[in-house]
């Protein structure tokens, strides 16, 4: 009997539980700024040290998840201040990913440095047109992922 009592008080209370944990998350909206530092700029810095380092497949991987990370944040934030970022994005950032894949997937290191560098300097420009210009993004120096390796894979 108390089995069965306690089943059925599991089984009322897993969907009040569940309602409740949607109420905790419902109303959290990650930052503009959140979403940059959190998803954004870890996947342009990726990008790049991959590139750096010839690793094609993994900068093939990382682009993508960049291109990720821009739909979500103008999912998130269609509109910042009087900055329109869904449109904003679609418009400034098209051409330099596009320019970033190709020469990805030509696997053309010489290239690589000049669509990245074309692609990090319209991140700042849109950072500029955003009135948030203090917001400087560079080529990457050096890693700060110290655990992982972004040379290719051996086979």
């Amino acid at each position: 009997m108390r089995v069965l009592l306690s089943m059925t008080i599991a089984a009322l209370m897993i969907p009040a539980l569940a309602h409740a944990q949607q109420d905790a998350t419902a109303g959290w909206r990650p930052g503009l700024g959140d979403l940059m530092t959190m998803t954004v700029q870890p996947r342009h810095l990726k990008l790049g040290l991959a590139g750096q380092e010839k690793n094609w497949a993994y900068a093939q991987y990382e682009l993508h998840e960049l291109e990720e990370s821009f739909e979500r944040v103008a999912h998130v934030w269609p509109k910042w201040r009087d900055v329109a970022i869904a449109d904003t994005l679609q418009a400034t950032m098209k051409e330099p990913l596009e320019a970033v894949e190709a020469v990805v997937k030509a696997r053309d290191a010489a290239k690589f440095a000049d669509a990245y560098g074309r692609l990090t300097a319209t991140c700042n420009a849109c950072h500029q047109s955003a009135n948030v210009g203090m917001i400087v993004i560079q080529v990457p120096k050096s890693s700060p992922f110290a655990n992982q390796d972004f040379r290719p894979a051996k086979p």
